[in-house]
């Protein structure tokens, strides 16, 4: 006998279905169920020896908590977490590290919410935005569900800033000051960033904080929070452009700390004093200096420089020479470093995209929000930094190994060195 087949035809208004996308999330789902298994497992363990006079245990397993939806990467997934029941009266619980109560979203969902804000996409939008991601089952995120998570980045930004420093060395400082189109009674506003090295050579943020257009003021507020947290020693090096107001606030709170301008912006600078016609030879010319293997080779592609364009374009290169000194610092420095410490770049790479959110926004984006969303986006980039070639180094500079066009020198020829220059101060 022949039974008839029905084949369900699918429903125009719920769109095409995605059948690879369906099994990964049942893949997902048993997945999830297995590992969460795997920690119930554990507590139950933890309390097998835990029982009363008849050799019973008091704490067991007892059915699901009730079944709720995690929105991930692929989509929403189904999940149901056990539940343990404690019949000695402790209220020992289960708590799953993979999925608290609270969750009702993925890490790497949440990290997206910022990306798409900056990218122009308003919170009325961002809900037909996450459906072109992940699909049409995409919920739970209302803007009113993405405004209190923006609140809670302004909680967490807030709570980041007071943490404690005491235990942070930091070899080097890269700072800027990153300004955005915000409203107009705050447009003279500017965020202070700075990010360090720590002797493991791995970059980190160590402040973002708001500021006045980059004043002495605003950033001697940054520099002294941070020594009142804990941070009692400054880097090394602070790489930096031309902002006078943290050069100025600099050595009232950490006076060891060296200098280094940041050649990118010293060339744009030097450079917008020349005619278009020489300005790519010019170009070439100051690459010469930085790219010297040598301190002396340096000072001669430098003073070459000078020669070439002083008569003609005094401009030009008295607005190299200022800076003579803190343009070459680096090469009193380990030479694996001298690719991160001649430029500002970790800062400006991390935030060339926050601006294009604040150019779209024309000016509706208020400072508190600026604040939670860079921070939301810089602690997402810092998991993607690498660390500094010769990692090994960052340790030497930090414990008073002394380099010369960046290498380390020798004890001998360190103990010379320190005599011609203590005979020749006196």
């Amino acid at each position: 006998m022949i039974k008839d087949t029905m084949i369900e035809a699918p429903n125009p208004a719920e769109g095409p279905r995605d059948d690879l996308t369906d099994l990964l999330r049942e893949g997902a789902k048993r997945l999830i169920a297995q590992a969460v298994d795997a920690e119930l497992s554990a507590t139950l363990a933890e309390f097998a020896d835990y029982k009363d006079d008849a050799g019973r245990r008091y704490v067991v397993r007892n059915g699901y908590l009730p079944e709720r939806e995690v929105m991930t990467g692929i989509g929403p997934v189904s999940v149901r977490v056990p539940k343990v029941r404690d019949r000695s009266g402790a209220r020992i619980k289960f708590t799953s590290a993979l999925l608290p109560p609270y969750i009702r979203r993925a890490r790497s969902v949440e990290e997206v919410l910022p990306w798409l804000y900056l990218k122009g996409i308003s919170t009325g939008d961002m809900q037909e935005a996450l459906e072109a991601l992940l699909g049409q089952d995409a919920k739970g995120l209302s803007p009113a569900s993405i405004s209190r998570l923006k609140a809670r980045w302004e909680d967490e930004r807030q709570a980041w800033s007071q943490r404690d420093l005491s235990s942070k060395r930091y070899v080097y400082f890269w700072i800027d000051g990153v300004y955005f189109n915000v409203r107009m009674d705050e447009a003279k506003q500017c965020i202070l960033v700075i990010i360090g090295v720590t002797e493991e050579g791995v970059k980190e943020f160590v402040a973002i904080e708001d500021g006045y257009r980059e004043s002495e003021q605003s950033w001697l507020m940054a520099l002294r929070d941070l020594k009142q947290r804990g941070l009692e020693i400054g880097p090394e090096l602070a790489v930096g452009d031309g902002a006078l107001g943290f050069w100025k606030a600099l050595p009232k709170v950490y006076g060891q700390t060296r200098s280094q301008r940041c050649w990118v912006h010293k060339t744009k600078n030097v450079l917008n004093y020349l005619p278009k016609s020489l300005q790519s030879k010019a170009k070439a010319a100051l690459q010469q200096i930085w790219m010297a293997p040598s301190r002396e080779q340096a000072h001669k592609a430098f003073d070459n420089f000078v020669a070439i364009y002083e008569a003609k374009y005094p401009k030009a290169t008295e607005c190299l020479q200022k800076d003579r000194d803190a343009l070459l610092a680096f090469y009193d420095f380990p030479a694996e470093h001298w690719v991160h410490i001649r430029t500002t770049n970790p800062v400006e790479s991390t935030f060339a995209t926050v601006r294009l959110r604040t150019a779209k926004t024309r000016g509706c984006v208020s400072r508190n929000t600026i604040l939670a969303l860079v921070f939301r986006l810089g602690l997402s980039a810092e998991k993607h930094w690498i660390k500094l070639r010769g990692f090994q180094r960052p340790g030497q500079v930090i414990r008073g190994v002394k380099f010369s066009d960046g290498a380390p020198v020798a004890d001998d020829q360190q103990q010379v060195e320190d005599g011609l220059v203590s005979r020749s101060a006196a």
